[in-house]
């Protein structure tokens, strides 16, 4: 039913007319420096996909890279430790997994989980029109580039890591409850690169209100101070082949396109519908932004469908 044709979140195959199948893999390297918390963060990371397509996930795999002559297994068993908390939270059975020895440790879940055919949300099933809804702060990826240098305060270290371990499965449980087809979740091509996804797969254009995003305190500052990862500079490049930034500063695009890791998820919701929805994040928990809308498609001078951050 979805396969790569739309840079989706995750896979769907249908096994019968009741039963979808949604899969989805991700892993990645250490972020933060307690063991515990990169446990959580990738777990709740992998599971992020699965919730973005509207399902429920069922079960996972771990992938285990770990260099074993240098950090000790007693470390490797906090990383599983608290990515099987969040599994756990998640209502997902850890089957096994695999592991190698290598020099980088790497960290993450092959995730499988599953919905009704019907009620699959998708990427590209955004229309005109519809209101954007943003239920994460941005700024994780700055923030982590932030602790590898050793300039993150506690307090910001704390504020990122919570925001990371938090599961999507409120936003998506809010999102079934009001019909919800086109969504997708914000990870390391940053809010535009998954947006232009979005706007790609649906045949749609955007405009974005930069002052309505949520963002985690400290990061203008830090990007200011050249705290940016390379990942979100080579974000910016790729959004800026279509995305018009008026009289956004430097600082503002690199927010804008900054590489999230366990973001949240980006709503298009029919706009009769925004306030409902809004209501429906509420009662889950969860802080809902409506930080802009799509519109028609237009294409302008670049290669496809045009952003536009006002």
């Amino acid at each position: 039913m979805v396969g790569i044709s739309t840079s989706d979140d995750a896979g769907v195959y249908r096994l019968s007319p009741d039963v979808a199948l949604v899969q989805t893999v991700d892993f990645f390297t250490p972020i933060v420096d307690d063991a515990g918390d990169w446990g959580r963060i990738a777990a709740a990371n992998s599971l992020s996909d699965v919730y973005a397509m509207g399902a429920t996930p069922l079960t996972a795999l771990s992938i285990v890279g770990w260099p074993r002559d240098k950090l000790s297994f007693d470390l490797l068993g906090d990383v599983l430790e608290g990515g099987s908390e969040k599994l756990a939270e998640a209502g997902a059975t850890l089957l096994g997994g695999h592991s190698i020895d290598d020099e980088e440790p790497k960290y993450g879940h092959a995730i499988t989980g599953v919905a009704h055919p019907d009620h699959i949300v998708t990427n590209a099933a955004g229309r005109p029109g519809d209101k954007l809804v943003l239920t994460k702060p941005l700024g994780t990826g700055i923030i982590a580039t932030a602790i590898k240098r050793q300039v993150a305060s506690a307090e910001m270290t704390a504020t990122a890591v919570e925001v990371m371990i938090t599961l999507n499965r409120g936003a998506a449980a809010a999102m079934r409850r009001i019909g919800v087809l086109a969504a997708t979740d914000v990870s390391g091509f940053g809010l535009l690169g998954h947006l232009g996804e979005m706007a790609r797969g649906s045949g749609v254009s955007a405009d974005i209100e930069y002052d309505a995003l949520p963002l985690l305190d400290g990061i203008s500052d830090l990007v200011d101070a050249d705290v940016v990862p390379g990942g979100s500079l080579r974000n910016l490049k790729s959004v800026s082949r279509y995305t018009r930034f008026g009289e956004r500063t430097r600082t503002e695009q690199i927010i804008a396109a900054d590489a999230q890791t366990s973001g949240g998820l980006l709503i298009a919701v029919d706009a009769p519908l925004a306030a409902a929805l809004l209501q429906a994040l509420e009662e889950e928990g969860v802080v809902g932004h409506e930080i802009g809308s799509l519109t028609e498609r237009t294409f302008e001078d670049g290669p496809g469908p045009v952003l536009r951050v006002h």
